[in-house]
């Protein structure tokens, strides 16, 4: 009994010695709930538009992208701002589906500098910023010019950005066709008013009286890249200029950007 007694007084001993050493320690800030948000913080305006709740869903996206598609370099190293800046890209296309993934993307390839169709960054015709393929050598493989990458993120009043341009080509296939009619994002009624909006907005471009870029001429498809792009980064400018344009891809992408989120999360 006394040595019962003896070992129930040292551990009652140790208990409180350890509660007061626990108690005086200084307390340490809470670490960030992912190692990149403050890189997304500093680089990523989209992120810092959004509310504190909506900031984790993109953080945890961010961490689901990356989990799931590798990024690699050629001629240059990568390193976290250009994993997140990628994953950016990815996440922001679809911020307003709860439950989307780029799963079949495997791999997402940066170059050292604009590249050509030989996915050469060096000699003629170096004008390639970004390409994504139905199938062949670029099935479930993006390849991104590493500057222009950074460049989209970093000129925060531009209308460009290369990343978000090629994710919204894989999401335009999503219904087998890179055409610039995303169907699986529209209602059935919608898809041709949409089409007719693209070819009248083309035709404002061709006739100097628009300020989308002209590369959104060169088809359907590429209009819808182009625009989607001016969407996220300047959605001010886009309402103001374009309202039609702005609240069709409101309904596409299911967001209001101006509004620093989406506007329902869709299954």
């Amino acid at each position: 009994m006394t040595y019962l007694l003896l070992g129930l007084t040292v551990l009652l001993l140790g208990w409180l010695i350890w509660k007061y050493r626990r108690r005086n320690q200084p307390i340490s800030p809470a670490a960030p709930t992912t190692p990149y948000r403050n890189l997304l913080q500093q680089h990523v305006a989209y992120y810092r538009a959004l509310s504190d709740e909506d900031k984790q869903r993109f953080e945890a996206r961010v961490q689901q992208f990356l989990s799931q598609t590798r990024i690699e370099g050629i001629g240059t190293t990568i390193d976290d701002l250009d994993r997140v800046l990628v994953a950016s890209s990815a996440v922001i296309t679809i911020f307003g589906f709860k439950n989307w993934s780029f799963y079949r993307l495997t791999t997402v390839v940066l170059y050292e500098d604009r590249f050509n169709a030989d996915f050469q960054t060096t000699g003629k015709e170096r004008n390639i910023l970004g390409m994504v393929g139905e199938g062949g050598a670029l099935q479930s493989t993006m390849v991104l010019s590493k500057p222009a990458l950074h460049e989209g993120f970093a000129n925060e009043s531009s209308k460009e950005n290369t990343g978000i341009h090629e994710f919204v080509h894989l999401l335009d296939q999503i219904d087998g066709s890179t055409d610039g009619a995303p169907e699986y994002l529209l209602e059935r009624g919608h898809i041709k008013p949409w089409l007719q909006l693209i070819h009248a907005s083309i035709g404002e471009i061709k006739t100097n009286h628009s300020d989308i870029d002209p590369y959104a001429m060169t088809n359907e498809a590429e209009f819808f890249a182009v625009v989607s792009e001016y969407f996220f980064k300047r959605p001010d400018l886009l309402q103001e200029k374009h309202p039609a344009l702005y609240a069709r891809l409101e309904e596409i992408f299911q967001q209001r950007p101006l509004e620093g989120g989406a506007s329902q999360e869709r299954g």
